[in-house]
Protein backbone atom coordinates (compact mmCIF):
# COMPACT_ATOMS: atom_id res chain seq x y z
CA UNK A 1 0.00 0.00 0.00
CA UNK A 2 2.26 2.64 -1.23
CA UNK A 3 -0.54 5.02 -2.08
CA UNK A 4 -4.46 5.83 -0.90
CA UNK A 5 -5.25 4.01 -4.94
CA UNK A 6 -3.20 0.69 -4.48
CA UNK A 7 -6.86 -0.36 -3.28
CA UNK A 8 -8.28 -0.26 -7.01
CA UNK A 9 -6.38 -3.00 -7.60
CA UNK A 10 -9.26 -5.28 -6.82
CA UNK A 11 -12.08 -3.34 -9.47
CA UNK A 12 -13.15 -3.91 -12.48
CA UNK A 13 -11.10 -2.80 -15.28
CA UNK A 14 -13.51 -1.36 -17.57
CA UNK A 15 -13.74 1.85 -17.25
CA UNK A 16 -12.64 4.90 -19.03
CA UNK A 17 -10.16 6.91 -16.56
CA UNK A 18 -7.27 3.94 -16.33
CA UNK A 19 -4.26 3.68 -13.82
CA UNK A 20 -1.82 0.97 -12.96
CA UNK A 21 -2.97 -1.48 -10.67
CA UNK A 22 -0.16 -2.66 -7.75
CA UNK A 23 1.28 -5.39 -9.37
CA UNK A 24 1.85 -3.12 -13.08
CA UNK A 25 0.47 -5.72 -14.90
CA UNK A 26 -3.46 -5.01 -15.59
CA UNK A 27 -4.57 -1.27 -16.39
CA UNK A 28 -7.56 -0.59 -14.24
CA UNK A 29 -10.02 2.15 -12.21
CA UNK A 30 -11.98 2.01 -9.92
CA UNK A 31 -13.89 5.22 -10.22
CA UNK A 32 -14.12 6.53 -6.63
CA UNK A 33 -14.66 9.96 -5.92
CA UNK A 34 -12.09 8.98 -3.44
CA UNK A 35 -9.44 7.71 -5.22
CA UNK A 36 -7.08 10.62 -6.17
CA UNK A 37 -5.55 9.22 -9.17
CA UNK A 38 -9.31 8.07 -10.99
CA UNK A 39 -10.21 11.59 -10.40
CA UNK A 40 -7.73 13.46 -12.07
CA UNK A 41 -9.36 13.40 -14.91
CA UNK A 42 -12.88 14.12 -13.60
CA UNK A 43 -11.18 17.60 -11.54
CA UNK A 44 -9.80 18.92 -15.02
CA UNK A 45 -13.05 18.06 -17.12
CA UNK A 46 -14.87 20.05 -14.22
CA UNK A 47 -12.53 23.17 -13.91
CA UNK A 48 -12.73 23.42 -17.90
CA UNK A 49 -16.75 23.06 -17.76
CA UNK A 50 -16.45 26.16 -15.02
CA UNK A 51 -14.24 28.84 -17.37
CA UNK A 52 -17.15 29.85 -19.05
CA UNK A 53 -18.72 31.02 -15.68
CA UNK A 54 -16.09 33.33 -14.63
CA UNK A 55 -15.18 36.77 -15.05
CA UNK A 56 -12.30 38.90 -15.66
CA UNK A 57 -12.23 40.31 -12.25
CA UNK A 58 -10.65 39.64 -9.01
CA UNK A 59 -11.68 37.02 -6.80
CA UNK A 60 -11.24 36.35 -3.15
CA UNK A 61 -11.04 33.28 -1.23
CA UNK A 62 -13.32 33.01 2.40
CA UNK A 63 -13.38 30.17 4.42
CA UNK A 64 -16.27 29.33 7.10
CA UNK A 65 -15.48 26.62 9.97
CA UNK A 66 -17.68 25.38 12.28
CA UNK A 67 -16.69 24.45 16.12
CA UNK A 68 -15.06 21.57 16.95
CA UNK A 69 -17.24 20.81 19.37
CA UNK A 70 -20.03 20.07 16.85
CA UNK A 71 -17.84 17.58 15.00
CA UNK A 72 -20.21 14.35 16.60
CA UNK A 73 -22.66 15.44 14.32
CA UNK A 74 -20.78 15.71 11.11
CA UNK A 75 -19.85 12.06 11.82
CA UNK A 76 -23.55 10.77 12.39
CA UNK A 77 -25.47 13.67 10.21
CA UNK A 78 -23.27 14.44 7.37
CA UNK A 79 -26.17 14.71 4.87
CA UNK A 80 -28.13 17.05 7.52
CA UNK A 81 -24.51 18.79 8.83
CA UNK A 82 -23.22 19.56 5.83
CA UNK A 83 -26.50 20.52 3.61
CA UNK A 84 -26.47 23.25 6.95
CA UNK A 85 -22.49 24.06 6.38
CA UNK A 86 -23.05 25.08 2.98
CA UNK A 87 -26.56 27.28 3.36
CA UNK A 88 -25.38 29.01 5.95
CA UNK A 89 -22.35 30.51 4.50
CA UNK A 90 -23.40 30.72 1.25
CA UNK A 91 -26.24 32.80 2.97
CA UNK A 92 -24.33 34.68 4.82
CA UNK A 93 -22.45 36.32 2.06
CA UNK A 94 -25.46 36.87 0.09
CA UNK A 95 -27.27 38.18 2.88
CA UNK A 96 -24.12 40.67 3.19
CA UNK A 97 -22.89 41.63 -0.05
CA UNK A 98 -26.67 42.86 -0.48
CA UNK A 99 -26.79 44.92 2.77
CA UNK A 100 -26.50 48.97 1.31
CA UNK A 101 -24.25 49.86 4.05
CA UNK A 102 -21.53 47.17 3.02
CA UNK A 103 -21.48 46.26 -1.22
CA UNK A 104 -25.26 46.47 -1.75
CA UNK A 105 -24.55 44.09 -4.69
CA UNK A 106 -26.09 41.06 -5.66
CA UNK A 107 -23.15 37.99 -6.02
CA UNK A 108 -22.46 35.01 -6.66
CA UNK A 109 -19.72 32.10 -5.19
CA UNK A 110 -18.29 28.94 -5.71
CA UNK A 111 -18.39 26.58 -2.93
CA UNK A 112 -16.43 23.86 -1.78
CA UNK A 113 -16.41 21.60 1.41
CA UNK A 114 -13.52 20.72 3.07
CA UNK A 115 -13.47 18.35 5.90
CA UNK A 116 -9.89 16.96 6.78
CA UNK A 117 -6.89 18.63 8.22
CA UNK A 118 -3.26 18.36 7.75
CA UNK A 119 -3.25 15.61 10.06
CA UNK A 120 -6.24 13.93 8.28
CA UNK A 121 -8.64 15.03 11.91
CA UNK A 122 -11.89 16.07 11.01
CA UNK A 123 -12.45 19.82 10.49
CA UNK A 124 -15.19 20.85 8.87
CA UNK A 125 -15.17 23.93 6.79
CA UNK A 126 -16.43 25.79 3.45
CA UNK A 127 -13.89 27.46 1.03
CA UNK A 128 -16.02 29.59 -0.95
CA UNK A 129 -14.44 31.88 -4.10
CA UNK A 130 -16.61 35.04 -4.70
CA UNK A 131 -15.79 37.83 -7.35
CA UNK A 132 -14.18 40.88 -6.31
CA UNK A 133 -18.12 42.81 -6.93
CA UNK A 134 -21.85 41.78 -7.86
CA UNK A 135 -24.95 42.99 -9.82
CA UNK A 136 -26.88 46.60 -8.79
CA UNK A 137 -30.02 45.84 -7.42
CA UNK A 138 -31.75 46.02 -10.80
CA UNK A 139 -29.24 44.09 -12.46
CA UNK A 140 -28.19 47.06 -15.01
CA UNK A 141 -24.39 47.77 -13.51
CA UNK A 142 -21.44 46.16 -12.11
CA UNK A 143 -20.64 47.23 -8.38
CA UNK A 144 -17.17 46.97 -7.26
CA UNK A 145 -15.87 46.57 -3.68
CA UNK A 146 -15.18 49.65 -2.02
CA UNK A 147 -11.56 48.77 -1.99
CA UNK A 148 -9.43 46.16 -4.56
CA UNK A 149 -8.12 44.06 -1.42
CA UNK A 150 -11.35 44.28 0.95
CA UNK A 151 -14.31 42.11 0.26
CA UNK A 152 -16.52 42.17 3.62
CA UNK A 153 -15.95 42.66 7.32
CA UNK A 154 -14.94 39.83 8.83
CA UNK A 155 -16.57 40.38 12.23
CA UNK A 156 -19.88 40.66 10.51
CA UNK A 157 -19.39 37.62 8.38
CA UNK A 158 -18.60 35.93 11.45
CA UNK A 159 -21.70 37.15 13.48
CA UNK A 160 -24.31 36.44 10.80
CA UNK A 161 -22.41 32.89 10.18
CA UNK A 162 -22.59 31.49 13.35
CA UNK A 163 -26.29 32.81 14.16
CA UNK A 164 -27.49 31.48 10.66
CA UNK A 165 -25.77 28.22 11.84
CA UNK A 166 -26.93 27.60 14.88
CA UNK A 167 -30.31 28.39 14.13
CA UNK A 168 -30.44 25.89 11.53
CA UNK A 169 -28.76 23.55 13.78
CA UNK A 170 -31.51 24.28 16.71
CA UNK A 171 -34.46 23.83 14.07
CA UNK A 172 -32.43 20.12 12.76
CA UNK A 173 -32.40 18.86 16.58
CA UNK A 174 -35.87 20.12 17.24
CA UNK A 175 -37.18 18.09 14.44
CA UNK A 176 -35.04 15.39 15.13
CA UNK A 177 -33.13 15.34 11.82
CA UNK A 178 -30.14 14.58 13.87
CA UNK A 179 -28.45 11.35 14.75
CA UNK A 180 -27.53 11.61 18.48
CA UNK A 181 -26.41 8.26 18.84
CA UNK A 182 -22.81 6.85 18.92
CA UNK A 183 -20.08 9.74 19.08
CA UNK A 184 -23.05 11.90 18.92
CA UNK A 185 -24.73 10.66 22.17
CA UNK A 186 -24.15 13.57 24.31
CA UNK A 187 -26.75 15.76 22.24
CA UNK A 188 -29.12 13.59 23.44
CA UNK A 189 -29.63 15.65 26.56
CA UNK A 190 -31.54 18.42 25.60
CA UNK A 191 -30.09 20.54 28.62
CA UNK A 192 -26.65 19.81 27.68
CA UNK A 193 -27.32 20.88 24.04
CA UNK A 194 -29.00 24.07 25.18
CA UNK A 195 -25.90 25.36 27.26
CA UNK A 196 -23.28 24.31 24.21
CA UNK A 197 -25.53 26.39 22.05
CA UNK A 198 -25.43 29.13 24.58
CA UNK A 199 -21.45 28.73 24.65
CA UNK A 200 -21.65 28.72 20.95
CA UNK A 201 -23.06 32.02 19.98
CA UNK A 202 -21.14 33.47 23.03
CA UNK A 203 -17.98 32.35 21.24
CA UNK A 204 -15.93 33.97 17.86
CA UNK A 205 -16.06 32.08 15.39
CA UNK A 206 -13.26 31.18 12.56
CA UNK A 207 -14.04 33.04 9.50
CA UNK A 208 -11.39 34.82 7.02
CA UNK A 209 -11.14 36.09 3.72
CA UNK A 210 -7.46 36.05 2.09
CA UNK A 211 -6.76 38.94 -0.51
CA UNK A 212 -7.49 38.44 -4.07
CA UNK A 213 -6.57 35.40 -6.35
CA UNK A 214 -5.51 37.48 -9.43
CA UNK A 215 -7.36 36.70 -12.43
CA UNK A 216 -9.61 33.71 -13.56
CA UNK A 217 -7.02 31.55 -14.39
CA UNK A 218 -5.80 31.35 -10.36
CA UNK A 219 -9.14 30.67 -9.33
CA UNK A 220 -9.25 27.66 -11.57
CA UNK A 221 -5.83 26.20 -10.55
CA UNK A 222 -7.16 26.75 -6.77
CA UNK A 223 -10.35 25.09 -7.29
CA UNK A 224 -8.57 22.14 -9.05
CA UNK A 225 -7.26 20.96 -6.02
CA UNK A 226 -10.46 20.78 -3.66
CA UNK A 227 -13.13 19.83 -5.90
CA UNK A 228 -12.39 15.76 -6.53
CA UNK A 229 -10.62 14.58 -4.02
CA UNK A 230 -10.38 13.77 -0.21
CA UNK A 231 -8.08 13.87 2.74
CA UNK A 232 -4.58 12.94 1.08
CA UNK A 233 -3.10 12.66 -2.13
CA UNK A 234 -0.57 10.34 -3.16
CA UNK A 235 2.52 12.27 -3.03
CA UNK A 236 2.15 13.17 0.64
CA UNK A 237 2.63 9.87 1.42
CA UNK A 238 6.15 9.21 1.91
CA UNK A 239 6.32 5.17 3.24
CA UNK A 240 4.09 2.41 4.35
CA UNK A 241 6.37 0.01 6.18
CA UNK A 242 3.62 -3.02 6.06
CA UNK A 243 2.44 -1.62 9.72
CA UNK A 244 2.63 2.34 9.57
CA UNK A 245 1.97 4.72 7.12
CA UNK A 246 4.30 8.03 7.00
CA UNK A 247 3.13 10.76 5.01
CA UNK A 248 3.78 14.55 5.00
CA UNK A 249 1.34 17.15 6.93
CA UNK A 250 1.80 21.38 8.50
CA UNK A 251 1.16 21.99 12.36
CA UNK A 252 -0.52 25.00 11.57
CA UNK A 253 -1.16 25.44 15.30
CA UNK A 254 2.59 26.05 15.25
CA UNK A 255 3.33 28.31 12.33
CA UNK A 256 2.62 25.89 9.18
CA UNK A 257 5.77 23.55 10.40
CA UNK A 258 6.37 20.84 8.12
CA UNK A 259 7.00 17.40 9.26
CA UNK A 260 6.83 13.52 8.71
CA UNK A 261 3.81 12.44 10.47
CA UNK A 262 3.45 9.06 11.77
CA UNK A 263 -0.07 6.28 11.72
CA UNK A 264 -0.68 3.04 12.56
CA UNK A 265 -2.55 1.75 9.28
CA UNK A 266 -5.95 0.77 11.00
CA UNK A 267 -5.68 4.40 12.53
CA UNK A 268 -4.57 5.98 8.99
CA UNK A 269 -7.57 4.24 7.22
CA UNK A 270 -9.91 5.50 10.36
CA UNK A 271 -9.09 9.07 9.39
CA UNK A 272 -9.21 8.57 6.16
CA UNK A 273 -12.85 7.39 5.91
CA UNK A 274 -14.30 9.84 8.38
CA UNK A 275 -13.85 12.22 4.89
CA UNK A 276 -15.97 9.71 2.42
CA UNK A 277 -18.90 11.87 2.20
CA UNK A 278 -22.67 10.21 1.69
CA UNK A 279 -23.56 8.41 -1.19
CA UNK A 280 -24.76 11.18 -3.96
CA UNK A 281 -23.63 14.11 -2.06
CA UNK A 282 -22.19 16.95 -3.99
CA UNK A 283 -19.27 18.44 -2.11
CA UNK A 284 -19.11 21.94 -4.32
CA UNK A 285 -21.76 24.20 -5.15
CA UNK A 286 -22.46 27.49 -7.02
CA UNK A 287 -24.79 30.04 -5.45
CA UNK A 288 -25.92 33.91 -6.36
CA UNK A 289 -26.57 35.16 -9.35
CA UNK A 290 -24.74 34.22 -12.47
CA UNK A 291 -21.66 35.80 -13.67
CA UNK A 292 -22.88 35.74 -17.01
CA UNK A 293 -25.48 37.84 -16.22
CA UNK A 294 -23.77 40.87 -16.54
CA UNK A 295 -19.48 41.46 -16.86
CA UNK A 296 -17.79 44.63 -14.86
Amino acid sequence: MSDVSSTCASHSPQQKTPHKARNGVRTITCRSRCCPKCQAQARLRWVEAQQRDLLNTNYFHVVFTVPHELNPLALTSPTAFYDLLFAASSQTLLEVAADPQRMGAEIGLLSILHTWGSNLTLHPHIHCVVPGGGLSPDHQRWVSTCHPLFLLPIPVLRRVFRDKFLTGLEHLYNKNQLNCRGQAAAFQDRQWFSELLAQLRRDKWVVYAKPPFGGPEHVLRYLGRYTHRIAISNHRITTFDGEYVHFRWKDYAHGGKRGIMKLHAVEFLRRFFMHVLPKGFVAFAATGCSPTDSAP
